[in-house]
């Protein structure tokens, strides 16, 4: 007879060893000549569709950060997609770097949003993806890129920012603005100005825009990170408890916006 401690040692063997439900895969895409390559992640187990969430990476790429929130998001249940920006998964190792890329993309608003978009239709034609209800998050730059498909008009149930930048809409943007709105920004956050935060609450209030501004008390930039203080870029630091009350507040959001109504 094998002593108890066999019995227990194969027991956890088996449990670490069991293959995870959550399937990941990289796919590659185009946008104007543009060759992509986003992260796929959902729960292969699951049945039935389901609904959809793009994920759009910091100004540094699509990196493993951006990849790990697309693996959580497919075990909250959600198929996950974290588009790609840049363009061949690039990713930034330097400041100076990942300023170039962000800002390359962000000069040509047309482009901006087709790359956002070419994403999007990537998630909504997956076979287990609900196209009628989707969502789009962001990072950073990821933040202000899922701003920008609200302000669009794009056809989404919500829309996520995390310490992004907050470009202002005009009134005819505001008005487009299908997707209920969560932002979630950093009290002490020297990145964003004061103007930007009155100007986009100014046009979403006038025009009757649905969203949520929260703003946590010691937060800076890049809050959500747990690397961002490794970078020493000063006013970018990982705050626990606004990552966690963050995370909370978007899954909120994405239980109220896909329920059966």
């Amino acid at each position: 007879m094998r002593p108890f401690w066999f019995a227990s040692a194969v027991l956890m063997l088996t449990t670490v060893s069991a293959p995870a439900a959550v399937k990941t895969e990289v796919v590659e895409y185009t946008y104007n000549g543009t060759k992509l390559k986003g992260f796929l992640a959902y729960d292969d187990a699951a049945t039935g569709k389901r609904p959809g969430v793009m994920v759009v990476h910091e100004w540094w790429g699509l990196d493993d950060y951006a990849r790990k929130r697309a693996t959580m998001l497919a075990e909250l249940g959600y198929v996950a997609f974290a588009a790609d920006m840049y363009g061949e998964g690039k990713v930034a190792k330097h400041p100076m770097e990942a300023s170039e890329m962000a800002g390359t993309v962000r000069k040509n608003l047309d482009n901006w949003l087709g790359r956002a978009k070419a994403g999007l239709e990537i998630l909504s034609k997956h076979e287990k993806v609900d196209s009628s209800k989707l969502a789009a998050i962001g990072y950073c730059f990821g933040g202000s890129t899922a701003l920008q498909l609200a302000h669009a008009g794009t056809d989404l149930k919500a829309v996520v920012s995390f310490h992004g930048a907050l470009p202002v809409p005009s009134d005819s943007q505001a008005k487009a603005v299908k997707a209920e709105v969560l932002i979630c920004h950093g009290a002490d956050d020297s990145f964003i100005p004061e103007k930007a935060i009155t100007g986009l609450r100014k046009a979403y209030d006038s025009n009757k825009v649905k969203y949520t501004f929260e703003s946590y008390p010691g937060a800076v930039h890049s809050f959500t990170v747990p690397s961002a203080d490794s970078h020493g870029i000063k006013g970018m630091g990982y705050n626990a408890a606004a990552d966690q009350k963050s995370w909370q507040s978007m899954q909120t959001l994405l239980k109220s916006v896909f329920a059966d109504k």
